[in-house]
């Protein structure tokens, strides 16, 4: 057992924090962007997601490149490419320098995050392994909080590359500690496999391109053609790697119901999630009227709870299986987003902060579960190509979620309003907003504030449901245990 494994712990935890913060900080300064460097919607589309696009569509290359030549290195290698491009993205004068640097940065994310999962599982014993994650999890969600609170005290004070910035010094640290405490680990070493590193990048670049382009066109016909060509793509992966005989992405880890059944709950949780993320930053921002900062500390309750019942759910492990854990996490996060659907367009704050309190609870109990279902059932071997295939699950599963309740909270807020809107100002509350400070209309406000309310009420009552689906899968398919497989060996350098 390494003696060194809580400090391990501790950098793997600092490398989720910044790769957390750098997704959630750069929303905060769009505004900004926008006004400083002249930039138009379509550019700013273009800066949020070419880092998803980049980072969805690497993630289980860089997995399976991290289990051959070294997760450290392959760690170390991502943040130094994530705060290089990061200090580049700063001081960019010009919109199509920061969508590019915002690539290169989504390119580091890919090649660092799964080895911050399957360093874990290769440095801490099954006895400890529990804990560990949990500590994981809840460093994950105090991302969620950190970065928004974060981005508002920069851009109080700074200008908007500031939210770039944050990541340079973080990283060097990150870097530095890894270095310093982290053992080398790889997977006994194999052939590689082109074939299936250039099916897997074609086709999870073209999928997650028609997830974050929906929204804007619709089916058009060029989107239809990048649907084909991702299912093409990723059905010539499925079979080539059923068929090499040195695959990238063992197919055989999803004949595991456990894996499987963990997964897929995974995804039905970060697509209720997505809800949650759209929903309340602007109830927050747009009801309320909540500064950045006040908002990203609106959301404190969650990250504490969360923080607290992941200890919790870490405990109860030990007496409880993990499918019990799953299905009550899921139960609790569905009963949040009932709270959420209940809230009305005079009850403030109160009602949110418990919501945010339950759906914490509800993550702390389910999310070890889940995480240490899904790492139990991979091989050592593969544990950085497994610890990536979790992560395009939560990405996937947060894209669509986005992309789909995105459209669904549009079109409710859109009904809701009166009929005397113009059509140009229904398309979300912001813009319906900016045409009632122009008319001096307080009533249009009023009613803005409200339709949004009752969009965000259909909305979480679609997380619910996600979030009961999710519980019933999980019932269904989920066996409790830990597969106790033989594994191979993994080689630990240094």
């Amino acid at each position: 057992m390494n003696p060194r494994r809580w400090w391990i712990l501790g950098v793997l935890c600092l490398t989720l924090l910044v790769l957390s913060v750098d997704s959630m900080i750069l929303n905060l300064a769009i505004p900004s962007l926008m006004r400083d460097l002249n930039a138009d919607p379509a550019d700013v589309q273009w800066v949020l997601d070419a880092y998803i696009l980049v980072f969805a569509g690497g993630l289980i290359t860089a997995g399976s490149l991290s289990d051959r030549y070294g997760r450290r290195r392959l760690l170390v290698l991502g943040l130094a490419v994530l705060g290089g491009a990061s200090l580049l993205a700063a001081f960019a004068s010009l919109p199509w320098q920061v969508v590019a640097c915002r690539a290169v940065m989504g390119l580091g994310a890919a090649l660092a995050m799964p080895s911050t999962l399957s360093i874990l599982i290769t440095v801490f014993e099954e006895e400890e392994r529990r804990k560990a994650m949990a500590a994981w999890s809840a460093v994950g969600m105090l991302g969620v909080v950190a970065g928004p609170t974060l981005g508002g005290l920069l851009l109080q004070h700074y200008w908007w590359g500031a939210a770039f910035l944050v990541n340079v010094p973080l990283s060097i640290a990150a870097i530095v500690a890894a270095l310093v405490l982290i053992p080398e680990s790889h997977a006994q070493a194999r052939p590689a496999d082109p074939i299936g590193v250039v099916l897997s990048i074609g086709g999870m670049t073209a999928l997650v391109w028609v997830i974050i382009s929906l929204p804007h066109e619709g089916w058009s016909a060029s989107l239809i053609v990048w649907l084909v060509v991702a299912a093409v793509a990723l059905t010539l992966f499925a079979v080539w790697e059923s068929k090499t005989p040195h695959p990238m992405l063992p197919l055989s880890m999803f004949r595991d119901r456990d894996f499987t059944g963990a997964s897929l709950s995974v995804v039905l949780l970060m697509f209720a999630t997505g809800a949650l993320e759209l929903g309340l930053t602007q109830y927050l921002q747009f009801v309320l009227s909540y500064g950045p900062m006040k908002a990203g500390l609106a959301l404190v309750p969650m990250a504490v709870a969360a923080a607290g019942f992941n200890v919790v759910g870490a405990t109860l492990g030990k007496r409880l299986s993990d499918k019990t854990l799953l299905v009550a996490g899921l139960l609790v996060i569905g009963a949040a987003f009932g709270i959420l659907a209940t809230v009305g367009p005079g009850d403030g704050y109160p009602p949110v902060a418990l919501a945010l309190v339950v759906i914490g609870i509800g993550s702390g109990l389910g999310g070890p579960a889940a995480y240490t279902m899904l790492m139990g059932a991979i091989p050592r071997e593969h544990a950085g190509v497994g610890s990536a295939v979790n992560d395009t699950i939560q990405q996937a599963g947060l894209a669509v979620g986005v992309a789909v309740l995105g459209s669904v909270l549009s079109a409710a807020y859109s009904g809701a309003l009166p009929a005397t809107v113009p059509e140009e100002a229904r398309t979300s509350i912001a813009h319906t907003l900016e045409l009632a400070a122009t008319r001096g209309s307080a009533e249009l406000a009023d009613a803005a504030r409200e339709a949004f309310v009752s969009a965000m009420s259909v909305v979480s009552i679609a997380g619910l449901l996600l979030s009961i689906a999710g519980t019933i899968f999980a019932l269904v398919v989920v066996r409790g245990r830990t597969p106790a497989a033989d594994r191979p060996k993994v080689d630990i350098i240094g």
